[in-house]
């Protein structure tokens, strides 16, 4: 079977920018399976829409923009059938505790920390720190104002320093 000129485009694409696109989906949905899943999904959509897209310097921006979207109404169909308890919750983490070399321990609180931010608040520090985009850039992705992006950041900032029991100082 031979393949297109545009095909061959997007099967390069894939491959060039498929594992930092893996990565934000990852933090998106925090499960490596369902990131699998989830980049699948926004790849399909990006497949079908490959003639349509004209500017192919915004593709990473497409595909970011189609993950969050999915990954909105999935969220929005899922009910939800586990409740944390205070059993589950991490302790907190101290200079002290980074010092003496347990800062995978310290990545794992975050991930959880990032997992129990609402879904708008994963995604902007995603986009943020991980993505390292700018604010209007994360507001166009997200579909919303730049002040809603910067005052977003700074609620989900503080909710993980609470969640790691750090001050804003820290």
């Amino acid at each position: 079977m031979q393949t297109t000129d545009w095909e061959e485009e997007f099967r390069e694409y894939v491959t060039t920018r498929g594992p930092a696109l893996l990565r934000a989906a990852n933090q998106l949905t925090g499960h490596p399976l369902d990131a699998e899943d989830l980049l699948q999904s926004a790849l399909t959509k990006t497949y079908l829409a490959w003639e349509r897209i004209e500017d192919r310097g915004a593709l990473d921006g497409y595909v970011r923009r189609a993950m969050v979207n999915i990954n909105i109404s999935q969220w929005r169909r899922r009910k939800l059938e586990e409740y944390p308890s205070g059993d589950d919750l991490p302790e907190i983490v101290s200079r002290e505790t980074v010092a003496c070399g347990e800062v995978g321990e310290v990545h794992e609180r975050l991930e959880q920390a990032l997992d129990a931010l609402p879904e708008r608040m994963r995604a902007a520090i995603v986009l943020r720190y991980y993505e390292d985009m700018t604010e209007p850039e994360i507001a166009r992705t997200l579909g919303i104002s730049v002040g809603t992006v910067k005052s977003t950041v700074s609620r989900a900032m503080g909710k993980l320093r609470a969640a790691l029991g750090l001050s804003a100082d820290d």
